[in-house]
């Protein structure tokens, strides 16, 4: 087993304030105010968040209601909106991790080396998880010891309305085995699911590289290759109010260059060729894009140095992917 400060080295998250708590005890140590109707203790929420600390609020409120009480971790990437001292007043049950600088996803890592919980759920500071979901998706990891992972129904707020990428997990084309709760994923959306926190840490968790924006798509892989399956599961729900604050065109850069990244670190040179052919075709022409582009050929050397190709049976299933992702209406590079 990996020492969490060697875990922390490695995933970039070393830091003099890295490793410090809020002083609010752990989450197992102070109740929260709400009476427990249906504890459940299988599972810990991670939140990382960065100057959003209305939509923050409302998340730790709505997570606090849930009757399954699940510990709760916020890890918060630099805010400058007094967002941790806002939800350590609000809510003191709650652990509060704060590096002192945005580490994008990797402060998900930083949080998971605190779960003491078999499974861990991720949500983002403008999404919730629904009432029952979090035991249903326990009760799911429970049964079968080869799913690393399952992803919910997403219901966007204030209409309730199905995002539109919730019909394309539904009818992933990877073939999964019987067993399998639910159609069979090649990624998963960090926002709306619940892992294996042991398989999470095997894999190393989310790349310091990649920062956001499609940071799971190489997580996914490496679980894969590992022998884990991924699932979508149906019953399972998290609403999701995407906030007005964020960087549009920064999470596009990242969203080009990650997925040339990812296609260069684990297809092979043959599908990433095209895959760079075809993204240089049909994004769009603008500074956007051309950043994007101009970052991932700036880590080019580092993608060599650690190149790793799935093995073929994930490959077969990535390549299943490649035409419905092209068509996707929800997997835009425009602006």
């Amino acid at each position: 087993m990996t020492h969490p400060d060697e875990a922390a080295r490695r995933n970039g998250t070393a830091h003099p304030e890295a490793a410090r708590r809020d002083e609010a005890a752990h989450p197992d140590e102070t109740a929260r105010p709400e009476a427990a109707a249906h504890p459940d203790p299988r599972t810990t929420v991670v939140v990382i968040t960065h100057n959003r600390r209305p939509e923050l609020l409302r998340t730790i409120d709505e997570l606090a209601a849930l009757p399954e009480a699940p510990p709760v971790i916020v890890t918060d990437n630099g805010s400058t909106d007094g967002s941790a001292d806002a939800v350590a007043a609000r809510h003191p049950w709650v652990t509060l991790l704060r590096p002192g600088r945005n580490l994008g996803a990797v402060g998900r890592n930083l949080a998971v080396e605190r779960v003491r919980t078999p499974y861990v759920a991720f949500c983002d500071d403008d999404s919730w998880w629904e009432p029952g979901s979090l035991p249903a998706a326990a009760d799911l990891l429970d049964r079968h010891p080869r799913l690393a992972a399952v992803t919910a129904r997403i219901l966007v707020e204030p209409a309730g309305t199905e995002d539109p990428i919730v019909a394309e997990l539904r009818d992933s084309p990877i073939p999964g085995p019987d067993w399998l709760p639910g159609p069979a994923l090649g990624s998963f959306l960090a926002a709306a699911t619940v892992l294996r926190t042991d398989a999470f840490r095997a894999a190393g968790g989310f790349s310091p590289r990649l920062w956001l924006g499609g940071e799971e798509e190489l997580l996914a892989a490496d679980l894969a290759a590992a022998g884990w399956w991924l699932a979508y599961a149906e019953e399972l729900t998290i609403h999701h109010a995407p906030s007005a604050a964020r960087d549009a065109s920064l999470r596009r850069a990242h969203g080009i260059r990650n997925t040339l990244w990812f296609s260069w670190l684990r297809r092979p040179a043959g599908v990433a060729l095209r895959k760079t052919a075809h993204m240089a075709r049909t994004v769009p022409r603008d500074t956007t894009s051309l950043r994007g582009f101009a970052l991932a050929a700036a880590g080019a050397g580092w993608v060599a140095r650690e190149r790793k190709v799935v093995p073929p049976e994930v490959e077969r299933r990535l390549r299943l992917l490649d035409a419905p992702q092209r068509r996707s209406t929800a997997r835009q590079y425009g602006p």
